[in-house]
């Protein structure tokens, strides 16, 4: 296999290919900013956030400057104050977390369930007691089980906030982000469905005063010059950015069915194989595959000889947030079972729009032959 190999690498993701279909449509949008000098603000972020309200089916979208802010604003904005409890799960992403402390919150680490890893409802049900908010993440793209979350929430008065920023096209039901919480965060890192060419996000929300909120917070606390009733910061929107974006929402749709023909064939492709577990998709979930994350035994074994052989596989994420330094201190002492056992055993796989077969049969029998040797 080496010797295949040779000259032969297959990207985790190949940005490259999206920024080839859209590159004269954002050309033509850099140079009607640039001719207008209108850098911050001005109609393509009002634009984009129209655009993307009515892709969510939400009332109002606030661009903001990247996923983070997107989930602190949000936790602000819906009223978390400092010392509140945020419920989330042990195997998000570390800004999950950090945005809650940032917000003046306690993060209160929850289990996930052993099938599809997104946060488990009865264990969530353990802490709603003491929490004044929770952070379902949608993870790798498909929903949380947000009926079953809300049940729970609505028993103990708590907030329902979407981290949603592996989700862009996602549904539960037919509903989307923004659909179950008062408002979903969400971010366009680049590497996400929909992404930017930098650092950029958003809060959907269905509540006209959330959005106000939102827009007062990410503006310095100002809602008009000089004017700071509450204390904010700055978390705008690019404009450049908004361009781009605008760009890759016409295309989004597609390019999650690309996703979905690629997942569906590593399905077929590996389905014999018992070494490696398979994602599976929730009932009621439309997955758009943000990620595609299969688990298997001896795994950063299995990821060294995919990666020697050109195979550009990777791990999200390989450590719960809670045997992270910066918040090892809210963990619980009997730890998170599920979510640690799966830190050990998830494997991304390469995914994109444009991925060929090819490419697809090469990483499957890659795989084929690290689990052989090591699993």
């Amino acid at each position: 296999m080496n010797e295949r190999a040779i000259g032969v690498n297959i990207p985790l993701v190949d940005l490259g290919l999206q920024r080839d279909r859209i590159a004269a449509e954002v050309e033509e949008g850099f140079a009607r900013v640039l001719a207008k000098t209108a850098f911050i603000g001005g109609p393509d972020v009002t634009a984009f956030e129209e655009e993307f309200a009515a892709f969510t089916g939400t009332a109002h979208c606030v661009g903001v400057a990247n996923g983070t802010d997107a989930i602190e604003l949000a936790l602000r904005a819906a009223g978390i104050r400092d010392g509140d409890h945020v419920a989330l799960p042990a195997n998000t992403f570390v800004a999950t977390a950090e945005a809650a402390v940032r917000a003046g919150a306690v993060p209160v680490p929850v289990d996930v369930d052993p099938a599809h890893l997104l946060m488990d409802a009865d264990e969530f049900a353990r802490v709603a007691p003491r929490c004044q908010a929770v952070l379902p993440v949608h993870l790798f793209g498909q929903l949380a089980p947000m009926n079953a979350i809300r049940a729970v929430a609505s028993q103990h008065d708590v907030l329902v906030i979407e981290d949603a920023a592996q989700c862009q096209g996602a549904t539960q039901n037919g509903t989307g982000m923004g659909g179950f919480g008062v408002a979903a965060a969400t971010s366009f890192y680049p590497g996400k469905n929909l992404g930017a060419f930098g650092d950029a996000g958003a809060v959907v929300t269905q509540d006209e005063e959330i959005a106000r909120k939102l827009r007062l917070l990410a503006n310095h606390g100002s809602d008009r010059k000089y004017s700071h009733p509450e204390l904010g910061f700055n978390s705008r929107l690019d404009t450049l950015q908004a361009v781009v974006l605008r760009a890759k929402l016409k295309q989004l749709g597609a390019w999650n069915k690309e996703r979905s023909a690629a997942a569906d064939l590593y399905a077929e492709l590996l389905a014999d194989v018992s070494e490696v577990r398979l994602p599976g998709v929730a009932d009621g979930n439309e997955h758009v595959w943000h990620l595609y994350v299969v688990r298997v035994r001896n795994r950063d074994m299995v990821l060294k000889h995919l990666n020697d052989n050109g195979v550009g596989a990777g791990i999200h994420y390989p450590t719960p947030v809670h045997h992270t330094g910066a918040f090892a201190k809210y963990g619980r002492p009997e730890g998170y079972p599920v979510a640690e056992q799966a830190a050990g055993e998830i494997l991304s796989l390469p995914l994109f729009p444009g991925i060929t077969r090819e490419q697809q049969e090469r990483v499957a029998a890659v795989l084929k032959e690290a689990v052989a040797a090591h699993g």
